[in-house]
């Protein structure tokens, strides 16, 4: 197709041709073509391929909710099996203050060096180092740690408890001191004049003279084994101390104490008497060693 323009300036006709532009016309409607064709039908793909897309993403939630949720629920066993075991470890702590607090006691120690009432004293200067926090298998480990040390102090103690027990008993069943709460030493242990006939006889044991009535003590913890009537002792009781150990309380007015009572140190076991073969109120104190009088002074002495 042919426009023709007639120009009257330059008095001629133009000629142009209309076909040339058509291919470059066509390429673009083509291509608007195409692109709209691919938009709408990628929309159409993903509009479609959305719930399934959205279930995928709900059930890997899902899945991760169920996971959190269970490492919560191991985080809380562990808690609480940790929070166990520290109220495990409190309670040992309890006893071995108690248990401490009791040695000091018995050992007579300064209160002052050893307190179970009071934490220990700490301190030093301030580093301004921080250190990182143990994870949770090292604090478990650290309370096993823990727990194996408070059971060894605890099996020390208890043996070191049971080594001064059984001194304290040996120092409780160890004859010491005088019979008597008041009165004065009238006879020693060896030979004498004696007082009825005026011959040279041994004495087995030491008299300590004092006013009727007045009180007879234990010089040691043990088991009566004699509490009544006796040749020559009269009113007497006779107390077994262990390790062959035996003390004899004669002339008494009255015996306190029956056979098989446990007596302890210092106890009143009879009241000052003159029965029997004597010149007036007094006790006559013998201690025997395993079966032979020995010379009680030196354990009045101590």
């Amino acid at each position: 197709m042919n426009l023709i323009i007639y120009s009257r300036r330059r008095g001629a006709a133009r000629h142009i041709h209309l076909l040339r532009p058509l291919p470059l016309l066509a390429l673009a409607i083509v291509s608007s073509i195409v692109f709209a064709g691919g938009y709408f039908l990628a929309s159409a793909k993903l509009d479609g391929a959305t719930p399934s897309v959205v279930q995928e993403l709900m059930e890997e939630l899902h899945v991760r909710d169920e996971q959190l949720a269970s490492t919560n629920r191991q985080s809380q066993e562990q808690l609480d099996a940790l929070t166990a075991r520290i109220g495990q470890l409190n309670a040992h702590i309890l006893r071995i203050d108690a248990l401490g607090r009791r040695l000091v006691s018995m050992a007579d120690l300064d209160d002052g060096e050893f307190n179970f009432d009071e934490p220990p004293a700490r301190g030093g200067p301030d580093t301004g180092e921080i250190g990182a926090s143990a994870p949770s298998s090292e604090i478990a480990a650290m309370l096993d740690t823990l727990d194996l040390r408070i059971d060894d102090r605890s099996d020390q103690l208890s043996v070191l408890e049971q080594l001064l027990t059984d001194r304290r008993v040996s120092e409780e069943q160890q004859p010491e001191g005088r019979p008597v709460a008041s009165g004065w030493l009238s006879s020693y242990y060896g030979k004498r004049s004696d007082p009825f006939s005026g011959k040279k006889r041994f004495h087995g044991g030491i008299d300590f003279a004092g006013h009727e009535g007045s009180d007879v003590l234990a010089v040691a913890a043990g088991v009566v084994t004699w509490s009544g009537e006796r040749r020559g002792y009269g009113t007497m009781v006779e107390v077994s101390h262990g390790n062959g150990l035996v003390t004899r309380y004669a002339h008494n007015k009255q015996n306190l104490v029956e056979v098989g009572e446990t007596v302890k140190k210092g106890q009143k076991i009879a009241l000052m008497g003159r029965s029997g073969r004597a010149t007036g109120p007094h006790v006559h104190f013998e201690v025997l060693r395993q079966g032979r009088r020995v010379n009680p002074l030196k354990f009045v002495q101590r």
